[in-house]
């Protein structure tokens, strides 16, 4: 088992994995260790990784002035990076070439 070891104010000291005998004889404070829960993300977190991950998959374009789409790119990854601030944000992505 893992036990949360504390101090007398109940402050967690360190976490130690023992049987519960180890435990109950050598402390006088401890818990039972609990695996914290993962936050789930919102819509609107997920929508902002994707539209990060979007835009990053996109940098190599940047320097690239004589791209055949560098305009676009360009307008794209402004509308990217303004998306959260608008009306559509989540709902609507942003599209290359809209």
């Amino acid at each position: 088992m893992k036990y949360n070891i504390k101090d007398a104010d109940g402050n967690i000291v360190n976490t130690i994995v023992a049987d519960t005998a180890f435990v109950e004889a050598n402390f006088t404070h401890y818990e039972l260790f609990v695996e914290p829960t993962p936050p789930v993300p919102t819509v609107e977190e997920k929508a902002r990784m994707w539209r990060d991950m979007t835009l990053g998959g996109c940098d190599y374009i940047v320097p690239l002035t004589d791209h055949p789409q560098h305009a676009a790119y360009m307008t794209y990854r402004a509308d990217l990076r303004d998306w959260p601030s608008t009306a559509d944000f989540p709902e609507t992505k942003p599209t290359l070439g809209s």
